[in-house]
């Protein structure tokens, strides 16, 4: 389960790898007008509210830390990335299993479940895969090639036979 989030998040930061600040920092796509890096940072926030409440297993993910920076330069994006990663590679099959209360506001008002680390990391890396759809489309638009054809694809997507 690490191992398919980590190769998940490397293709985000090889996707920041080849592209300029400005072409992350783009607002211009309609209807949304959200930049590559916007969609970024939201990402990473939320696997980063997971980490901030491991140790209280308390996680809220509206406690988002919405770092600007992160959504205008590739190296902040990057960093951010790693950092990620990095506290993923340090959990173990145990904590896994660990049970955490996760808050979020579901439109109405914050709603708290209690679940397991492992369900609201899959539900992190789904989360990561549908924004990356987005970046893609983002990309597109812009003009620039995604750095893999998987991107952005959830695995249990069809693909298109070529005849």
């Amino acid at each position: 389960m690490i191992e398919a989030i980590e190769q998940n998040l490397q293709r985000g930061i090889k996707l920041l790898h080849s592209i300029s600040d400005e072409q992350y920092s783009n607002t211009s796509i309609a209807p949304y007008h959200s930049s590559i890096g916007c969609h970024t940072r939201h990402i990473l926030d939320m696997f980063s509210c997971i980490f901030n409440g491991l140790d209280t297993r308390e996680i809220d993910l509206t406690k988002r830390e919405r770092n600007e920076l992160a959504e205008k330069h590739t190296n902040i994006g990057i960093d951010y990335f790693n950092t990620i990663i990095k506290k993923l590679r340090s959990l173990s099959a145990i904590d896994l299993q660990n049970e955490v209360a996760v808050t979020d506001d579901l439109g109405l008002g914050n709603v708290t479940i209690k679940t397991s680390l492992a369900s609201i990391l899959t539900q992190a890396q789904s989360h990561t895969t549908h924004h990356y759809a987005t970046i893609g489309y983002l990309v597109h638009h812009i003009g620039i090639q995604l750095p893999e054809s998987g991107f952005g694809f959830n695995p249990t997507t069809p693909q298109k036979l070529s005849v």
